[in-house]
C-alpha cells in the first residue's frame, strides 16, 4: 500500500497494530505526527473504523489542523465532522451538543483568562473580600488548579479559616458563572467529565461510538484529562497513546508524566513500541542527549539513533562573564551567517526570560536582527514598561503617557471617572495631568494627590543616587516589587525587574568607557531604552535570529542551536532543589534543548553573572559533566585558566574585575578562581574574610553547596 510506503519498521508496526491499546514511545524527531495521522488513515482505509468512530486528541489547534490536513491528503474523504481537536475544543463540542444535560444555556460563552480574572474581581467585591489578603490572580489560580484536579468548591482542601474562605469564594464564583451562563477553560473539561460521569446513557453512547481513541503528546496530559479519556473508553474501545516521557516539561502546568505508567497498568498494555530512529539530528547530538537523560531514574527508556552519521562534536564555551558570553555568541552567529547558515535557522535558547536582556544588548550592538519567539523583547515586557514609566515620570512630570500607564498600577483605587475629571482639568488649565492634580478635590483629589506626592518624593530621593540605585529605589518605593512578589506566577517578572537594575549598571559602565559622563543620567538611560525597544525586532518572514526560552522551543528545530547560561542554579534552576523530581524535570528540559539542533550545537556558561542585581560566581552545570567527553570540543581552555581576550563591544562591565582578598590570605588566590578540594571537588572562590590563621574562604562547590573553609587547613589546589 502506498499509504505505508517509506515507513521504517517501528513506524510500520505502530501504524498497523491490531485492535489493542498501545503506547508509542516517540523520541524527538522520530516522525510521531506521521505515525499518528497514518494510523488514522490506515484504520479508515482498511475498514477497521469509519471516520465517525475516531476520536483524536492533541494539545494545540495548530497540531489538530495539521492532523486533519495530512489525513485529507492521504484519503479521498471529507474530514469535516471528524472528532479531531484539542481537549478544550472537543469538550466544548460535547457540551454544545448536550447543553441541557450539562446544565448550560445553548449559547453559553467561554471566558478567556482576562475575562475570568475580571469576574473573580466582581465576585470579591460583591463578597466584600479584602483583595490584599485574597489577591484576584491567586484566587483565579486556586479555582483553576482545583478544577484541573477535578474538584468542586466543596471538595477542595479546607484545613483552616483562610483556605475555607478560598473555598467560599470558589463556590460564589461558580454560582455567578452559572447565573451568567459562562464557563472558563478549566470548566470545559470538568463540566464535560461530570456530564459523562453522571449520565450513563450518554457515556455508553460515546463509548460505543469511539472505537479508536488516539492521543498526541500523552506525557503532557494532567490527571483530569486522563480520567476523561478513561470515561470515553468502552469495552470495545482501544487507546493509541503517543508520547515521550523524556520530553515531559510542563509539570508546572499540571502535566503528570506518571499517566504513561498508569496507562500501561490500567489498560494492560502489551504493545509498547519505541520510535528511536531520529530524522532530525546528527549522531553526536543524539548520543549526548541519550547520555544526559540516562541519569533520570523514572523513565520508560529508549535510545535515539540516526542513519545520518556522527556529525560535528558539540562545542562548549566557558566565558569569563555573561557579557563575554553574549559577545562571543554574537560573533559566532555572524560567522555562521557568513558560512551560509540563515539567521532564521539559528536558535538561541535560555532557561529564564531575564537572560535575554544581555543577549539582546549584544545583538543590538552588533547589528544582528533577531526575534523573541513566543514572547516579548526585554524592553517590551509589561513589567519593564511599567518600571520605565515610573522612571519617565521621575525625569519629567509632563509625560502624560507614563502617568496614565502607572497612576493605578499597582492598584490605588483610582478609577476611570477620576481620570476623566483629571483630564478635563488638565485641558482647561492647559497643563500636564501631573500638574493638574491639585485642582481636584474629594476622594479623587486625595488618591491622585498621594500618587503625585510619591513621585515627587522619588524625584527628590533620586538626587545624588547613581543610576542603578535610582532604579532599585523606584522598584521598591513604587510597589512594583511587592506586587509581583504577591503574584502566584510573578517570579519571571521579578527576575526581569532585577535585570533592569543590571541594564542600568551596564549603561553607566559603557558611558564611562566612552568618556560620556554627561550621558549617564536618567534621561540618557531612558533614551537608550527607547532606542533598544524600537529597533531590531525583525518582522515576520525576515531572516532573523530566533531567541526563546527552552520551554518555548518544544516542537521546533534549527540547523544550529546555542544553549546559554549552563550554570548550577540557573540551568538546572535553583528552585528544582525544592521540588519533587525537580532535577529530573530540569534534565528533561535540557534533553529537549539538545534535541532541537540538527547539525551544530553550542553549550555555553559564564564564570560570573549579574543576577538579581548582584554578581554571582558560578559553577558549570552538572549537565555538562553528564555529556561524554568524547562528544565535545572545548572552544576555551577548560576551567578558564588562561586570560580571556578583551571584548570589542562596549561591555567591559562584564569583565567583573576580581576583588582582592585580604593581604594575609592572598597566597595566590583570588575571587572567582577555580579550585579543587579533596573532599568537595571543584569549586569557585566567592568570598574571603579574616587574616593569618583565621583566614577563611567561601567556596561554591555546586552540588556540594556553599562552604566556608579555613585556609590554613583546606589544602586547596588550583583547578
Amino acid at each position: 500500500m502506498s499509504l505505508l510506503a517509506n515507513l521504517n519498521p517501528e513506524q510500520l508496526a505502530a501504524v498497523t497494530l491490531p485492535n489493542q491499546s498501545a503506547l508509542i514511545l516517540a523520541g524527538a524527531g522520530s516522525g510521531k505526527t506521521r505515525v499518528l495521522t497514518t494510523r488514522i488513515a490506515w484504520l479508515i482505509q482498511t475498514g477497521n473504523v469509519s471516520p465517525a468512530g475516531i476520536l483524536a486528541v492533541t494539545f494545540t489547534n495548530k497540531a489538530a489542523k495539521e492532523m486533519l490536513t495530512r489525513i485529507s491528503a492521504m484519503l479521498p474523504i471529507s474530514t469535516r465532522g471528524m472528532w479531531v481537536g484539542t481537549f478544550h475544543g472537543l469538550c466544548n463540542r460535547l457540551l454544545r451538543a448536550h447543553h441541557r444535560d450539562a446544565g448550560l444555556p445553548q449559547l453559553f460563552q467561554i471566558l478567556d483568562s482576562a475575562d475570568q480574572l475580571s469576574l473573580v474581581k466582581r465576585v470579591l467585591k460583591a463578597m466584600n473580600v479584602d483583595e490584599d489578603r485574597f489577591p484576584p490572580k491567586q484566587v483565579q489560580h486556586f479555582i483553576n488548579a482545583n478544577k484541573e484536579e477535578g474538584k468542586r468548591a466543596d471538595e477542595a482542601e479546607a484545613f483552616d479559616e483562610f483556605s475555607r474562605r478560598y473555598c467560599e469564594i470558589y463556590a460564589a464564583y461558580d454560582e455567578q458563572c452559572q447565573r451568567e451562563g459562562v464557563v472558563d477553560f478549566a470548566e470545559l473539561l470538568l463540566r464535560s467529565f461530570e456530564l459523562l460521569s453522571k449520565n450513563e446513557i450518554l457515556r455508553e453512547h460515546y463509548q460505543g461510538r469511539f472505537r479508536h481513541i488516539l492521543v498526541d503528546e500523552f506525557q503532557d496530559t494532567n490527571r483530569l484529562q486522563y480520567r476523561w479519556l478513561k470515561l470515553l473508553t468502552g469495552p470495545g474501545s482501544v487507546i493509541f497513546a503517543v508520547g515521550d516521557d523524556d520530553q515531559s516539561i510542563y509539570a508546572f502546568r499540571g502535566a503528570n508524566v506518571g499517566n504513561m505508567a498508569d496507562f500501561e497498568r490500567d489498560f494492560r498494555v502489551e504493545n509498547v513500541i519505541r520510535l528511536e530512529q531520529n530524522y532530525r539530528s546528527h549522531g553526536n547530538i543524539l548520543d549526548a542527549a541519550n547520555a544526559l537523560i540516562s541519569n533520570n531514574r523514572k523513565r520508560l527508556g529508549k535510545n535515539l539513533w540516526t542513519a545520518a552519521g556522527h556529525g560535528e562534536p558539540l562545542r562548549i564555551y566557558e566565558a569569563q562573564s555573561d557579557g563575554y558570553e553574549a559577545h562571543w555568541l554574537a560573533e559566532e552567529v555572524q560567522a555562521l551567517h557568513r558560512d551560509g547558515v540563515a539567521r532564521r535557522d539559528i536558535g538561541v535558547l535560555y532557561r529564564s526570560n531575564a537572560q535575554s536582556r544581555i543577549l539582546e544588548h549584544a545583538l543590538f550592538s552588533a547589528g544582528i536582527p533577531y526575534r523573541v519567539y513566543g514572547g516579548l523583547r526585554f524592553f517590551e515586557r509589561m513589567e519593564i514598561k511599567h518600571a520605565l514609566a515610573y522612571l519617565r515620570l521621575i525625569a519629567s512630570s509632563e509625560d502624560d503617557s507614563a502617568f496614565l500607564r502607572v497612576v493605578n498600577f499597582p492598584v490605588r483605587g483610582i478609577g476611570a471617572r477620576s481620570l476623566e475629571a483629571l483630564q478635563d482639568a488638565a485641558r482647561a488649565g492647559n497643563s500636564s495631568l501631573y500638574n493638574a492634580v491639585p485642582k481636584l478635590a474629594g476622594k479623587a483629589g486625595y488618591s491622585l494627590g498621594a500618587f503625585v506626592a510619591m513621585i515627587a518624593a522619588l524625584r527628590k530621593e533620586a538626587e545624588g543616587l547613581a543610576l542603578p540605585e535610582i532604579v532599585e529605589h523606584m522598584l521598591a518605593r513604587s510597589g512594583l516589587l511587592a506586587y509581583f512578589q504577591a503574584e502566584k506566577d510573578g517570579a519571571d517578572r521579578l527576575e526581569n525587574l532585577q535585570e533592569l537594575v543590571n541594564a542600568a549598571a551596564l549603561f553607566v559602565q559603557e558611558q564611562q568607557e566612552q568618556e560620556q559622563a554627561e550621558q549617564q543620567d536618567l534621561a540618557a538611560f531612558l533614551a537608550h531604552a527607547a532606542l533598544e525597544a524600537g529597533e531590531h525586532q525583525a518582522g515576520e518572514g525576515s531572516d532573523a535570529l530566533q531567541l526563546m526560552t527552552v520551554h518555548s522551543a518544544k516542537g521546533l528545530e534549527f540547523q544550529a542551536v546555542f544553549i546559554t547560561g549552563l550554570e548550577e542554579g540557573l540551568f538546572p534552576h535553583e528552585q528544582s532543589r525544592n521540588e519533587n523530581d525537580g532535577l529530573e524535570e530540569e534534565r528533561r528540559l535540557m534533553y529537549v534543548a539538545i534535541t532541537r539542533a540538527r547539525s551544530r550545537l553550542y553549550l555555553s556558561f559564564a564564570q560570573n553573572r549579574m543576577l538579581h542585581g548582584q554578581t554571582r560566581y558560578n559553577v558549570a552545570s552538572r549537565f555538562l559533566d553528564e555529556i561524554p567527553a568524547g562528544l565535545v570540543k572545548w572552544l576555551t581552555p577548560r576551567l578558564g585558566r588562561l586570560p580571556m581576550p578583551e571584548p570589542i563591544l562596549p561591555s567591559a562591565r562584564d569583565a567583573a574585575i576580581p576583588k582582592p582578598l585580604p593581604r594575609a590570605t592572598q597566597m595566590g588566590w583570588r575571587i572567582g578562581q577555580n579550585v579543587v578540594h579533596a573532599k568537595f571537588g571543584q569549586g569557585v572562590i566567592v568570598d574571603a574574610e579574616g587574616q593569618g590563621p583565621d583566614a577563611r574562604l567561601q567556596i561554591n562547590f555546586g552540588r556540594q553547596g556553599m562552604k566556608w573553609l579555613a585556609l590554613e587547613y583546606a589544602k586547596l589546589s588550583a583547578a
